[in-house]
């Protein structure tokens, strides 16, 4: 006759030497127990870690302890339903055994590959951006296919951004003198006009005049009778 009793006590003892600074006893009746199993360490320094309650039934080990998984570490959700159902296909081959010790092993190999997953989803992640930059890079590069509506779109900003340049530039030349106004264009452009003489004037601005343009005039022969208000008696009446 098995004495169960006796088995549970003597893999508990060896359970807490293997595991003194993570296995803790939560019940002595029934007996239950947590040990917390952490994967090695990555190499950007990652862990992931799980910690499992198992509880002895009365007939353990030929009737399965319970376990729960009642914390964990940067593990997803998938993780763990990954090592629930390990543990249960591991319960299973070892029915009749004391087998503590061989699920935490088994956790403590699963909780290793998850760490080396977890690497390969970093690389994957940083594949996919680096695959979406040159996505981006070639969109740009070749442009947009052409369609009837995105050519009648450009169409219309291509039209418009042309007459604002033209307007542009004829405004540009109007203000360099590249368009020159007529002499009435300027006077109804520019209203100081009409009285920039009027404003000379006031001013009394002095006129030099050149009297050598003069001094010929008496060699100059007139015929006074080409000109018909010409009135000699007016002239002898000055003398």
């Amino acid at each position: 006759m098995t004495d169960y009793i006796e088995e549970q006590r003597n893999e508990l003892e060896a359970l807490e030497s293997i595991y003194p600074d993570s296995f803790t006893v939560v019940l002595e009746n029934p007996t239950s127990f947590t040990i917390t199993v952490t994967s090695d360490t990555g190499e950007n320094e990652e862990t992931v870690e799980a910690t499992i309650q198992f509880t002895y039934i009365e007939q353990y080990p030929d009737d399965p302890p319970i376990f729960e998984i009642i914390g964990q570490e940067n593990l997803q959700k998938s993780d763990v339903a990954d090592i629930i159902t390990l543990l249960n296909e591991q319960i299973q081959e070892n029915i009749g055994m004391v087998m503590i010790f061989t699920l935490v092993t088994a956790v403590q190999e699963k909780l290793n590959e998850i760490v080396d997953q977890i690497k390969w989803r970093k690389e994957e992640e940083k594949l996919l951006k680096e695959k979406e930059a040159e996505e981006v890079e070639k969109a740009i590069f070749h442009g947009t296919l052409l369609s009837i509506e995105n050519f009648l779109s450009w169409k219309a900003k291509f039209d418009a951004e042309l007459a604002e340049i033209r307007r542009k530039r004829q405004k540009e030349e109007e203000q360099a003198g590249k368009v020159k106004l007529t002499g009435k264009q300027l006077f109804e452009t520019d209203h100081n006009l009409d009285t920039s003489d009027i404003q000379f004037l006031e001013e009394g601005n002095n006129v030099e005049v050149d009297e050598s343009l003069f001094q010929d005039m008496d060699d100059l022969e007139l015929d006074d009778d080409d000109d018909p208000d010409y009135n000699p008696d007016l002239g002898s009446e000055e003398d």
